[in-house]
């Protein structure tokens, strides 16, 4: 049985997007939604700082998940300042009088 140039063309097309990472599935969707679901897809094979955010974004929105707690601190400790060795000290006044 020998393979047609289509067969070849289309084993090498999906040889090409495994090599780039990307996947090629089939999804069920309203026939309104079609645009948006490949730009959204489009998007997102990109693959950069633009896509990393709305990944988050969309996945943020679809877990029912509230949000872990510390990730102020989490973001705080993996900045590049950390180690810098900065002393941050606050001015000690006594205060203003306010008349009551």
């Amino acid at each position: 049985m020998t393979d047609t140039a289509q067969d070849r063309a289309v084993k090498n097309y999906r040889k090409r997007l495994q090599q780039r990472g990307l996947a090629r599935f089939e999804v069920l969707g309203l026939a309104g939604d079609r645009k948006l679901i490949r730009s959204l897809a489009k998007r997102l094979a990109e693959d950069g700082p633009e896509s990393k955010r709305l990944r988050a974004t969309v996945s943020q929105t679809l877990t029912d998940e509230a949000p872990r707690r510390g990730g102020i601190y989490a973001a705080l400790r993996r900045s590049p300042m950390v180690g810098a060795g900065i002393k941050v000290r606050r001015e000690m006044t006594t205060g203003r009088k306010v008349d009551l």
